[in-house]
Parts: structure tokens; sequence; C-alpha cells
């Protein structure tokens, strides 16, 4: 294996993984009836071996004839091994950070976790290669009729031998693991990645365009799969363009759909980016434009909802597609936007009926909720315009975060349901004021961004440089890099003088796209993210929803409400 791969190969190269090769020697067949005798494994990489370990563990049970004569571990030999109990956590630090590796892996692992759950230990889900499995994908069945450890010992002649002891045995996995690991990398799977999704249902059609990778840079960026016709079939992001666009040409990609569009693929172009938040802002603006076929988001475009108040002398909350300036959104979905419309009602007595009142002479028949004291009717002239603008300002207030008066009725009309014991309606309450706590304070975070002329903010990049980002009115307008040793502020200022120019338009995100200004705003969310400079002033209002959030997230069940659309 040694020499064998180039500085291109993606994900973990397989000379630079560590595995730890393994085989048990057990009381039985049974994971849960039976106990282990003996533990022997070699720690590999590289081709060199790291270190051995090897024991004999006291089963606490008797060894059954069959069993010693098979193994040669007789019950006079564990008398006086460590138990499970002391073995286990010493095998578990040995092992650690590294790949697993068994002969019928299956049988192996099911023991190693079912000590761990009996001794109170926590499994720690490490990668799993099975010889057994890689040897039946690799070898043909005139080559290899059988793919028993020995059967493979005598066709890759190891000059370690089987012996039905762990350490032997495990010295021979670990010279057939080797011969298999020469093989797959005469058909391209070099890293661990790609030998872990080397499976049989991956097609030669499907494997042979893995060229179509060859000329991508391992940076992040965006990839966009063309059609014979040069049309966009599907757009992604990554953060290493080559490999993640290999992965399409292994098994570990599943997806029928996409293997269909990998078939149809003829061409696969990048546009490479400066870091992960450029990569992901690129491919929204890509599948806004280009609506490929492939991408399950170009069939389902986030068309965004709004609650607004139409433009009449009595005020209604009326669902748009096309916000303007006050609007209460963006909500993925209909259903959210009008669950939160009926959390507003609750909370402020606007009318809900969609005729047309007049300011005055109105000569309408009140409905039922006039009769139910749900309604004021206006629309008979029981009420004047200036009788009714306490509803319309405080719902605006509410949005812009002036003021959270409505919720703190909210919170008292749920508590009069709790205490009259209608926990159903309460609980059905309580869920419409938390979606609307998550709404306000999404909007008003969203649109405080997008109030912001220009805004650069910076990340560290984990190797002692920086990311930028200029953001105008809650668009990237321009991203970067300043490695470690190259100064950061001329990096800034030649961002700033190159971003794109934005013009604002009306509405609460001033023209920005919802979705590529929540991205960016999560991206300034993280932790660890500086801001270099503003405009103007970022801040959020007094009244904001913000103070909100710890209740409605426990009332939501602690589910993070940040920059989710509902």
């Amino acid at each position: 294996m040694t020499g064998q791969l180039s500085f291109d190969e993606l994900g973990t190269p397989l000379r630079d993984t560590t595995f730890v090769v393994f085989d048990l020697e057990t009381t039985g067949g049974s994971a849960e009836e039976d106990a282990v005798t003996e533990i022997g494994a070699v720690k590999v990489r590289g081709g060199q071996v790291l270190g051995e370990f090897a024991t004999l563990v006291d089963p606490e049970r008797g060894i059954p004839p069959m069993v010693a004569q098979l193994t040669g571990i007789t019950q006079l030999m564990v008398t006086g091994a460590p138990t499970m109990k002391t073995v286990l956590p010493a095998f578990l630090e040995f092992a650690a950070g590294s790949v697993l590796v068994a002969h019928n892996s299956g049988f192996d692992v099911t023991f190693m976790k079912a000590a761990c759950e009996r001794h109170g230990y926590r499994w720690p889900k490490p990668s799993v290669v099975c010889t057994v499995k890689l040897a039946r994908r690799v070898l043909s069945r005139d080559e290899a009729p059988s793919c028993r450890l020995s059967a493979l010992s005598d066709l890759f002649h190891t000059e370690t031998k089987p012996t039905h002891r762990a350490l032997a045995d495990a010295r021979t996995t670990v010279e057939v693991l080797h011969t298999l690991l020469e093989r797959v990398g005469n058909v391209g799977v070099h890293s661990l990645e790609e030998l872990l999704a080397y499976l049989p249902e991956v097609t030669p059609e499907q494997r042979r365009k893995r060229s179509l990778a060859a000329h991508l840079p391992s940076t992040p960026g965006v990839y966009l799969f063309r059609g014979p016709k040069e049309e966009v079939l599907y757009v992604g992001t990554a953060s290493d363009l080559r490999r993640r666009v290999r992965q399409y040409f292994t098994a570990s990609e599943g997806r029928r759909r996409l293997r269909e569009m990998v078939a149809l693929a003829v061409r696969v172009d990048a546009v490479e980016c400066s870091h992960p938040l450029e990569a992901e802002v690129r491919e929204l603006r890509l599948l806004r434009a280009h609506r490929p076929a492939y991408n399950r988001r170009s069939k389902n475009p986030h068309h965004a909802w709004w609650l607004t108040l139409t433009d009449e002398p009595f005020p209604r909350i009326s669902l748009v597609k096309v916000p303007r300036d006050g609007a209460l959104g963006p909500f993925r979905t209909r259903k959210a936007a009008e669950s939160v419309a009926d959390a507003l009602l609750d909370a402020v007595p606007l009318r809900s009926c969609t005729i047309k009142i007049p300011a005055t002479n109105q000569r309408a028949s009140p409905c039922a909720l006039a009769e139910l004291d749900r309604c004021k009717a206006p629309c008979a002239g029981r009420q004047t315009v200036d009788e009714y603008s306490p509803a319309v300002v405080a719902v605006r207030d509410l949005v812009v975060g002036r003021s959270a008066d409505p919720l703190r009725t909210l919170v008292t009309q749920l508590g009069g349901l709790a205490s009259a014991e209608r926990f159903e309606e309460a609980a059905r309450h309580r869920d419409r004021l938390a979606g609307l706590v998550r709404s306000l304070d999404r909007a008003q975070r969203l649109a405080a961004l997008a109030a912001l002329p220009q805004l650069v903010a910076a990340r560290p990049d984990r190797e002692g440089g920086w990311e930028f980002s200029v953001v105008r009115y809650g668009r990237l307008a321009s991203a970067g890099v300043a490695r470690r040793g190259t100064r950061p502020m001329p990096v800034v200022d030649a961002l700033v003088a190159s971003a794109e120019t934005v013009v604002p338009s009306p509405g609460p995100l001033r023209g920005a796209p919802p979705e590529e200004a929540a991205v960016v705003l999560r991206w300034l969310d993280q932790p660890g993210t500086r801001l270099v400079y503003a405009d103007e002033p970022w801040s959020s209002p007094a009244g904001a929803a913000a103070a909100w959030v710890p209740w409605a997230e426990q009332a939501a069940g602690a589910r993070p409400l940040h920059d989710r659309w509902n």
C-alpha cells in the first residue's frame, strides 16, 4: 500500500487510516447467552504494525467441550484470567479512534456491543470493515469459492495461518485486509470513505463516471451536474468539491433519482468559493436560476408566505406572497402562517371577516362572531375607526418589536384555560403562542440584518487565518479569506471595494431572498464569528420577541427556534 496514493486523493487516505483488526473466541454463538474467552487485536497503519492486544478472558461460565476442542481454550486456561469487566475498557482504549476490522465482523461486533451494554459502557460506533464482505466484493466465485479465513489465507499465501486463537486469527486477517486493499486500489478506491461505500450494487457504468470528478479541486464550492444538452441536472454544495462529487459514483449514493441523474450526466462544473457560507449562498442562487430537475427544492420552491395588515379603514390580517413594509414572515407553508394569524386574532381584537368596510355609513349585518363577543362589529357601525385603531397599532408594534403586550395577553389567556382544566385547548393555545414567538423572533432578527447597508464579519478558519463576509441588506455581497500570516485588513478593504452593489427594495427584508438572509444570519450567529464593522449599529428593538424565546423553547420541548422556517 505504501506510496500508491497521490496528494489529490479525497477523504481519509487508506495509508493514513488506523485499523484495529480484532478477533474473538467465545463460548458459543449467542451474544446474549454466551461470553468471550479471548480477544486478540492488531493495530496497523500504512502497512505497519503499531501495536497488539491479546488476552484470555474469564467467561464466568463453563466452556462447552466442543468449543474447547475447536479453540484449544480450556476451562483451566481461563481460570484466574481477567473478566470482561476488566478487559473491555482496556480494549476500547486500545481501539479508540480507529476503524475496526474483523472477519465476519457482525459476529465480533455484536459480542462487543453486548459487552458494552452489560458493563455500562457506551459503544463508540466506530467505522467497521468486514473482510468477508470486502472479499466477496473483490473476488470472483471462481477465484474464491469460499471466503472463510482459512481459504483466503491459502489463496493469499499469508505468513500467519488461522488457528482459532484470537491473536493468530487477527494477524491473518491483517494480511488478508492488506491484500484486499491492494485489489480495491486498482479500481480507484483510495480513501476510507470510498472503501466503506464499496458495495456490490454500484454499477460499472456508475463507477466509470468517476472521471467526471477528476478535474475538481478539493476546496469549498458549488457543483453542477450537466446533461447532454448542457442543461443543469443537479446543484449541490460541498466543503470539498472533489470528495463530495466522487461520492455520487459509489454505493454511498443510494437515492434512486440521483443515480438516474448520474447516469444522464456528461459533465460536472464547479464554482470555487472562499468558504462554506459563500458556497451555500451560491447554491441557493443557482437553484433559483436553473431550477434543476433533480433538486427537490426546484420541484418545491420555497414560495414564502407573509402576514400583513390590509390598507383600509378597518384593516384585517391578510395572507400574501409579496410582502410590504411591516409584514410578518416569512413562512414556509400556508398552514404555518394561518396558525400564527389565529394566534394574533386571539391576542388583539381585529376582525377576521374579509368584507370591505367603509370608514362611515357601515350597514352590514353582524356575523356570529359579534354574537359571541369575539368581534365589535365595525361592519354594522358599532365601532369607529378610532375605536378600532388600537388593535391595529398593537399588531404593528408587536411585529416591529416596539411592544410585546399581545404576548402577555395570550399568556394570561393560557393561564385561564389551565386553571379551568381545559387542558387540550390550553395545549393548542400554547403551541400557537410558541409559533407566534418563533415567527416574531426570526422575522425581527432577519429584518434587523436586512436593514444594514453594510456589515463585515469574520470567522477563524481553523488554520490560523480568517474567513470574511461582506453583507449588504441581508445578502452576501463578497467573500474571501486571509490565510495565516496574511494581514487581514487589506483583504477586508479589497473585499469591500469589489463587493456587489445591492439596491434595497420595499419589504421587511429589503428584497433579500428569505433563505439567503437566513443562511447569512446563521453564519453570523455561530460561536467565534466577529463583527469587523458595520455602517450602522446592528441592534434589535427593546420590545423584541427574543426575550420570549426561552419560554417558547420550553413550550416547544426545547427545540431550537432560531432561523427555522415554520
